[in-house]
């Protein structure tokens, strides 16, 4: 059965050029998949060019997609200071999603996130490579199963390969950890805590693994 206009997606086509900018302005007007509808900007990601290290999680959340910046959310707060008491200054950092624009559905007045799918993931790999491609940086780390499976495959599983220094063909050396909004989501405040403390462990690994004296 053919693909609806609401489930239809394609590879979305960055230009080819070593400007980050000019890719960031391209990727505003992206209408690979249908979630460009109702979003109300893309989110790109955000950093310097020579950054050692990139951070890319699953979606723009609900502040996010307000603000047209990535983590500037509750979970990027969590994030902001897991990275200082790790050692690592967010401006030294790219800070991006595997999906640049905002899916969520509603419930009363409030926008939900929805889990992106495989096709709408799969459209916006391109730009995700072409960050990649300009920032190079020395080591990726993926925050959550949505970004790690976007670099390795479906299979992957986050909770198995946790805080290990891997290879993908997207990068040289990734490091997988937990989303940081997941920690939101723990039951009680000694579960954050104590998911928190790991969240930092692995934010130190991923500071060893560059071997980058990015240290704040």
């Amino acid at each position: 059965m053919p693909a609806t206009t609401e489930e239809y997606a394609r590879p979305a086509t960055p230009p080819d050029t070593s400007s980050l900018a000019e890719v960031r302005e391209a990727a505003r007007e992206c209408t690979a998949c249908h979630l460009y509808k109702r979003a109300t900007q893309t989110v790109f990601g955000e950093g310097p060019k020579d950054a050692p290290i990139m951070l890319v999680g699953e979606q723009p959340g609900d502040y996010e997609d307000v603000a047209g910046k990535p983590f500037v959310g509750p979970a990027g707060k969590i994030m902001d200071r897991a990275l200082e008491e790790a050692g690592i200054d967010r401006k030294e950092v790219y800070v991006t999603n595997a999906v640049k624009h905002f899916k969520w559905e509603p419930r009363g007045k409030r926008r939900i996130h929805q889990k992106p799918n495989s096709r709408e993931i799969a459209a916006c790999r391109p730009w995700l490579e072409a960050e990649l491609r300009l920032v190079k940086p020395k080591l990726l780390v993926c925050l959550g199963a949505t970004a790690a499976q976007a670099i390795f495959g479906p299979s992957f599983r986050v909770t198995r390969e946790r805080g290990k220094v891997l290879s993908s063909k997207f990068a040289p050396r990734v490091l997988a950890t937990v989303h940081p909004s997941s920690l939101l989501r723990q039951p009680d405040e000694q579960s954050r805590e104590r998911e928190y403390k790991r969240f930092v462990v692995d934010l130190r690994a991923a500071l060893k693994a560059t071997g980058e004296g990015i240290e704040i």
